[in-house]
């Protein structure tokens, strides 16, 4: 292959360029390509069948309802003993909060008396007993350790907290939690991927030490501000911490084995119990939305203190505390909606591993993507080379939207395909296939412009021009029909003129015979000398093709007749023609070398037709048709069967024929009847008779040269007798 057929472009070319550019992209991941495939998975999300979530999971909301009746947030830490006290006696297994008691209570009563206190100390104003008073009460009255009492009665209470990550500029310093993961199977320490914190705010310390354990709830958005992922490890002080989700449900699950698995590019597994969750490498789960707001039980606060509840719709249960009133912002974009409760998202995560409903991306997904961005375009390539725009564009639809639903499929259960870029690829490779076959038709358009703007009729050529997905111009076999045409001693003829009026004189002649040609829709192969060679049947395809032939043969005699009377009259010599016409297969194409070529038809059938012609000079005939023509056009045109001849280089004999007329013409008619009745006696040797009876066709037919042909080949066989094996059949050796 040399260079220039290297770099001529073709489909298959395209494709594999195709390929290559996706399959970088998808490697690089562009940050908007990967936002694009996000959208597309919230829209799988919201066309999937509905899931109704587990039994085991209910939220306890700080609702509008709660704010009328208890009052605006935050409330007195004895409200919150209160709803620890009623979901205890419910038998809740857990009750994990969504909220951090990160300051003293400000509605404490003893903070009022303290206050009251120190604004007087001193004063000798406040009576000793009122002091002591204070001290004797002060348990009572700390609302916060009221709290403590309540959480470490409980004993199933796990209290949230929140990370901070980049600098922070002011922070307090929360309790420094000692929990963290068991540090099990860590084959490497390459946590350059995990999430990594910068500081920690919890709860107060005489809050927090009675808590059965503790959870972050940091909610991390993706960059358009939607929450798909939940970290489920967060690295702060060398230490690995879990979140509000895990840890109470593990609690729940009677306190298994919570471990992490480290691995050099990051987290490798996360196990709870018996159950591995599937995270990517910074330990995040993706997390499998059911639907909208209320599919976990909501039960207000309120009702909850107040006893509205029953208890068994409590009991066993894993109770979240948190806030859905609008008021109190905990509000997230998710998949579904664009204000979706934070306490709903921590449900969501704890009945994903419990019921082990994940939404999972195998590793192999990878290698699946780039199968398919290469598979596409070759498949499409394939396509639009068999098969014209139409098919190719059909293809192409029907790709996209059967590996969109495809992807929908898996997605319903539970296994992410990408989207994005196969469908990308797809469009690419079928926009770019689409302006390459443009260009290329155009080119092609141009090309068949070039080569038969000026051979074919103006009709062949519109149509051509908007189907030349009808033209193969590269070559083929097929069955057509050949004319050749040619002057009789047009040598002697030329040189008795001057070559201006020669040449005048043919062109004329060939201007009118071309405007046949074109007339009956044939290809103007060539004009060779004074000869004009003409293809039926091609460039486009036709029917009738013979007939078309036979009637330009024809209509040439005609209009020559014509030309003839005005050619006397201006005392110009006659032209006279021979034509010769054949049908069979033969190959057609471009034919020549890459620097010059033509259009033509090629093959022994041509230079039959070319043979037939020649043999008019023979027979003083004007038009010769094989027999595969006369089979054709006999029963509308009229013609004759002439001889049985062996032309040279052929080793069977081919019967030939004249097409004489139109029919319509009795004395032509009764000519031919009886022409073929003397080919019949000559046959059969019966010399006088055939004699007698081409003399009676020379009365219908005076100027009749094949009859006067056979006339003197009956008079030599009277004297000179053929051999007995003899069967009619002339041999042409010229």
């Amino acid at each position: 292959m040399n260079i220039k057929e290297l770099f001529k472009p073709s489909y298959l070319k395209l494709a594999v360029i195709i390929s290559i550019v996706f399959t970088a992209a998808y490697l690089i991941s562009p940050s908007f390509l990967e936002l694009l495939e996000l959208k597309t998975i919230d829209a799988r999300f919201k066309n999937r069948p509905p899931i109704a979530a587990g039994k085991e999971v209910v939220i306890a909301t700080i609702d509008e309802k709660s704010l009328n009746e208890l009052g605006r947030w935050p409330w007195p830490r004895t409200t919150i003993a209160k709803l620890i006290d009623v979901l205890t006696s419910s038998d809740a297994v857990v009750i994990a909060f969504d909220i951090m008691f990160s300051e003293p209570d400000e509605h404490s009563e003893l903070k009022a008396l303290i206050s009251f206190k120190e604004k007087y100390k001193g004063s000798g104003s406040i009576p000793q007993g009122f002091l002591e008073y204070i001290n004797k009460v002060k348990t009572e009255l700390d609302s916060d350790v009221q709290l403590s009492m309540a959480i470490k009665k409980s004993a199933r209470v796990i209290l949230g907290y929140f990370f901070h990550f980049g600098k922070v500029e002011t922070h307090k310093q929360g309790w420094e939690l000692s929990h963290n993961y068991q540090q099990v199977d860590v084959l490497k320490q390459g946590e350059e991927n995990l999430i990594n914190a910068s500081a920690i705010e919890s709860n107060i310390d005489v809050i927090a030490k009675g808590a059965r354990g503790f959870g972050y709830y940091n909610i991390i958005p993706d960059n358009d501000g939607s929450v798909r992922w939940d970290p489920l490890v967060i690295r702060y002080k060398d230490k690995y911490y879990a979140p509000l989700s895990l840890q109470a449900l593990k609690i729940y699950l009677g306190d298994p084995p919570l471990s992490l698995t480290l691995a050099d590019y990051g987290v490798a597994n996360i196990r709870l119990g018996e159950t591995s969750i599937p995270v990517d490498e910074s330990g995040r789960l993706f997390i499998n939305y059911y639907g909208g707001r209320d599919i976990f039980p909501h039960y207000s606060i309120t009702d909850i203190i107040k006893g509205r509840i029953e208890k068994e719709k409590l009991k066993g249960k894993i109770v979240l505390i948190g806030a859905t009133a609008i008021g109190v912002y905990d509000m997230r974009v998710t998949p579904f909606e664009g204000t979706y409760p934070g306490i709903d998202i921590h449900a969501t995560v704890i009945d994903n591993i419990l019921n082990k409903r994940f939404i999972v991306r195998p590793q192999w997904f990878g290698l699946l993507d780039i199968l398919i961005l290469v598979s596409i375009p070759i498949l499409l390539a394939i396509v639009f080379n068999r098969l014209d725009a139409l098919y190719g564009t059909s293809v192409a639809v029907v790709l996209i939207i059967g590996y969109v639903y495809f992807s929908a499929y898996l997605f319903n259960k539970g296994l992410v395909l990408n989207i994005i870029y196969p469908v990308l690829v797809a469009i690419t490779t079928y926009l770019s296939f689409i302006l390459y076959k443009w260009t290329l038709e155009a080119r092609e358009k141009r090309k068949i412009k070039g080569t038969f703007q000026y051979y074919v009729a103006a009709p062949v050529m519109d149509e051509l021009m908007k189907h030349p997905e009808k033209l193969r111009l590269g070559g083929e076999e097929k069955e057509l029909t050949v004319l050749f045409s040619d002057i009789r001693q047009f040598t002697t003829i030329s040189e008795g003129l001057k070559p201006d009026i020669l040449i005048k004189l043919l062109n004329e002649y060939l201007s009118v015979m071309s405007d046949v040609v074109f007339k009956y829709q044939g290809y103007l192969d060539k004009y060779i000398g004074d000869a004009i060679m003409a293809i039926y049947g091609a460039p486009l395809m036709q029917e009738d093709h013979i007939k078309k032939a036979c009637l330009t043969a024809i209509e040439m005699m005609e209009k020559l007749n014509v030309m003839k009377q005005e050619w006397r009259e201006k005392g110009l010599p006659s032209l006279n023609i021979g034509v010769g016409i054949n049908t069979g297969n033969m190959v057609i194409g471009n034919i020549g070398s890459e620097q010059k070529y033509e259009y033509t038809a090629i093959g022994d059938n041509v230079n039959l037709a070319s043979r037939l012609e020649g043999l008019n000079k023979l027979y003083g005939t004007n038009i010769i048709i094989s027999e595969r023509v006369q089979q054709e056009i006999k029963a509308e045109l009229l013609c004759r069967e002439l001889d049985i001849a062996q032309v040279k280089g052929k080793t069977k004999p081919k019967t030939i024929y004249e097409l004489v007329a139109r029919k319509g013409n009795a004395q032509l008619e009764e000519a031919v009847e009886s022409f073929q009745k003397g080919i019949k006696y000559y046959r059969e040797r019966r010399w006088e008779e055939a004699i007698k009876t081409f003399n009676a066709v020379i009365d219908l037919k005076p100027e009749d040269s094949p009859s006067r042909l056979y006339i003197q080949r009956s008079h030599q066989f009277i004297t000179n007798p053929p051999p007995d094996d003899w069967q009619g059949i002339f041999i042409i050796n010229h």
